[in-house]
């Protein structure tokens, strides 16, 4: 579909990369990937034709259609959401009008054996069949479904579009995109402004498109479900690995790896020859030898090693006071915005040292409230804040509180203490302000940059309830690595707004899903609620259309230890052993739920029983019931049954503990 030869892009006197070939082929589902500022965004633009390269050709096949997704776009608001998804089908809007003109040319004739009238039949038919091919009919319910994949409810079709965030208009553009259904796909970190509902409906889109798909993307999860392929910008190279995103990962390590040892002897190899030079240089007898070993030296091509991967650089919160049990503690709290009611009745309580996610669609109350839980804005209900409780909270718009007047370096070394000071170029490297990048002024600073340095920041900062919200955004892989693992290591209390599956994997212990103005509670990690929801949602529940971008219903909050909102579609695990593992968790809460019903159905028995014998022993002690044979009969039979029903129950709470053991 589009064949990439001997590339070449310079923006200064070094190529961001050289000598790159490649082919792009039908269903290949390709990551691209590197550091950034290795020239992802750049590849992108040249295979979609907006930027040349400085030399080398980019061929591609007659009729080939690519839709393009950059990260930055100038959007339209000038319509409704629906008005300008349609637009996707302009071509197909003309091909239609097209169409019923000729069948008005054709009803308007009366010359039926003409040749002039066979011939406006001939064209009519051929018209009329790539309508058909391009499926007109079918066109409106392909929008529906797409917008609402992507997250919008059927009462915002008609909405203007200028009433939306960026984010969510940069989604109406992707379904724009993904409406015209291209042969090539190159979209520029899709997931950013997407929930983790509608990143796993656009993986599943993705995994069955007809065509080609090549995406760069920092969320680990998403481009290992989708990719097939990697294509890796290192060392000025592009390098192809045809396989998926997480097994090209150990390639690389083995890649690296090969290319320490051989850089190694190449070093070790001309320090021998330099050593060899330096010692005979004037030695006349030798003079043959050195000079030799000064062309043999001249010859030698360095071998480049991929950069060292921060991520495995290790970063501690500083020390800081222990708070109360309970950092926070909801009870009853609300919000609304005039009559839109955000959520209500929020029962929740957050304890000492746990890391909890805050997870839902976009504009559930998430950051809503946080911002609660901040005293930043008024609600209804009681939140308490607990003893010795000091906040260290990262807000999306955190980074427009920086001192833009500070560099990069200065700022962190304001609030570095310690030994951590000693450190501050790793962290800076971290975080991808390595070498010059660190005396930049903020002021100058890109939004990502800013982000990333607010970041830095509170890492330095002693506090013991971090509240973080949509953290990853900005980040590179590595960089959201070492985050991750500082987290991990914080002896504090952690909540943590993500759409970043992977990031929350393995580092939150429970979450509390937003949606439909509720906010439910769910014990285990991030894939185990969403297992336990996509097992739901298969059972059947809440319809997509039903659960809104915007909760617009007051719903009583409930904490259940299971998930009871659907996905549009399901969910695909990481890896068949992660899969396994959900699938035998799952059967065996299914046993243990099962089991605890059985003992409390069997307590409930025992209870009703003893309640019987009761009443009868007391109708009994009556002289005028003491003759009474059916009262006699009923003690009888009901004392028997509850004794059987007692050894029940034991054997039930026998294998009720053996279960839970």
């Amino acid at each position: 579909m589009i064949s990439v030869e001997n590339l070449k892009v310079e923006f200064g006197v070094k190529p961001l990369f050289a000598e790159a070939s490649f082919v792009i082929n039908d269903r290949d589902r390709i990551a691209l990937v590197g550091k950034n500022g290795a020239g992802k965004s750049t590849l992108l633009k040249i295979l979609c034709g907006l930027e040349h390269p400085t030399s080398g050709t980019v061929a591609t096949a007659q009729d080939t259609t690519i839709g393009y997704l950059p990260q930055v776009m100038n959007l339209q608001d000038s319509t409704t959401v629906r008005e300008e998804a349609q637009k996707a089908f302009a071509d197909t809007a003309q091909l239609k009008d097209r169409v019923e003109r000729l069948q008005r040319q054709m009803s308007e004739r009366t010359d039926y054996e003409s040749e002039e009238y066979m011939a406006l039949v001939e064209r009519y038919t051929n018209e009329h069949e790539r309508l058909l091919m391009a499926g007109a009919e079918s066109q409106e319910a392909e929008l529906e479904r797409t917008l609402m994949g992507l997250g919008f409810l059927r009462t915002d079709f008609e909405r203007p579009t200028r009433e939306f965030s960026g984010g969510w208009r940069m989604r109406i553009e992707l379904a724009k995109i993904l409406l015209r259904r291209p042969d090539v796909l190159l979209l520029d970190e899709p997931t950013n402004h997407l929930d983790i509902e509608s990143i796993q409906w656009l993986e599943q889109l993705l995994a069955q498109w007809s065509g080609a798909v090549v995406l760069v993307s920092h969320d680990r999860a998403f481009i290992n479900n989708v990719s097939n392929r990697t294509l890796e910008i290192s060392c000025g190279r592009v390098i192809d690995y045809r396989v998926k995103y997480n097994e090209y990962v150990m390639l690389r390590k083995e890649r690296r790896e090969q290319q320490l040892r051989a850089y190694e002897n190449q070093q070790k190899e001309i320090a021998e020859m330099k050593d060899f030079i330096e010692r005979f240089r004037y030695k006349a007898t030798k003079a043959v030898q050195v000079q030799q070993k000064v062309k043999q030296l001249e010859k030698i091509v360095p071998i480049e090693v991929d950069e060292v991967d921060n991520s495995a650089m290790h970063l501690k919160f500083p020390p800081c006071l222990r708070s109360g049990d309970y950092p926070v503690i909801c009870d009853e709290v609300a919000k609304s915005y005039g009559e839109h009611n955000v959520f209500a009745n929020v029962n929740l309580t957050i304890k000492r040292g746990e890391k909890v996610a805050f997870v839902g669609k976009n504009g559930e109350g998430k950051s809503t409230l946080v911002k609660c839980i901040m005293g930043e804005i008024p609600f209804d209900g009681t939140l308490k804040i607990g003893h010795n409780v000091q906040i260290g909270y990262f807000a999306q718009n955190q980074a427009q509180l920086l001192d833009e007047s500070l560099t990069v370096r200065d700022t962190i070394d304001r609030v570095a203490r310690g030994e951590i000071r000693l450190r501050i170029n790793d962290i800076l490297g971290a975080f991808m302000f390595g070498g010059e990048a660190a005396d930049k002024k903020v002021l100058v600073l890109s939004g990502g940059e800013r982000s990333r340095l607010a970041m830095i920041r509170l890492l330095l900062e002693p506090v013991n309830l971090l509240i973080l919200d949509e953290p990853t955004n900005h980040l590179d892989m590595p960089s959201k690595d070492v985050l991750k693992e500082a987290i991990r290591a914080f002896d504090g209390t952690a909540i943590i707004v993500s759409h970043d599956r992977e990031f929350l994997d393995g580092l939150v212990t429970k979450v509390f899903e937003f949606g439909g103005g509720r906010v439910r509670e769910h014990l285990g990690g991030i894939y185990d609620w969403l297992q336990a929801s996509s097992d739901k949602g298969s059972e059947g529940g809440v319809n997509g259309s039903e659960r809104g971008v915007k909760g617009t219903n007051v719903m009583q909050s409930e904490k259940v230890k299971s998930p009871s909102l659907p996905f549009h579609s399901p969910i695909t695990p990481p890896s068949l052993p992660k899969e396994n593992a959900y699938a035998a968790r799952k059967e065996q809460q299914k046993q243990l739920k099962k089991a605890e019903k059985a003992v409390e159905e069997s307590e409930k028995k025992i209870a009703r029983m003893e309640q019987r014998l009761k009443e009868l022993d007391q109708l009994l002690s009556d002289p005028k019931n003491a003759s009474d044979m059916m009262l006699v009969t009923e003690y009888t039979d009901t004392k028997r049954q509850m004794d059987e029903e007692v050894e029940r129950w034991e054997k039930l709470s026998e294998d009720l503990e053996a279960l839970q053991g």
